[in-house]
């Protein structure tokens, strides 16, 4: 699976897909920060909250849904 990045103008999350599979826990790592691991402790996900206080707004637009092949 290709990494996959999306963003949620709406709710202002950005959200990083590493991986498909369940989820066992998530974790704030840092304020608005969540990880999402697997059982066997592998980062599935990760959300940003409040990501336009975070990256400048104009790299935000181009974001809709962008995949990024593994080498």
């Amino acid at each position: 699976m290709a990494m996959k990045i999306t963003y949620d103008e709406k709710a202002d999350a950005a959200n990083i897909v590493f991986q498909k599979g369940k989820y066992h826990i998530s974790k704030e790592i840092g304020e608005g920060v969540i990880v999402d691991y697997t059982k066997d402790g592998k980062i599935i996900s990760i959300e940003i909250l409040n990501v336009s206080k975070r990256v400048p707004t104009k790299s935000l637009k181009h974001i809709t849904s962008v995949s990024i092949a593994s080498a």
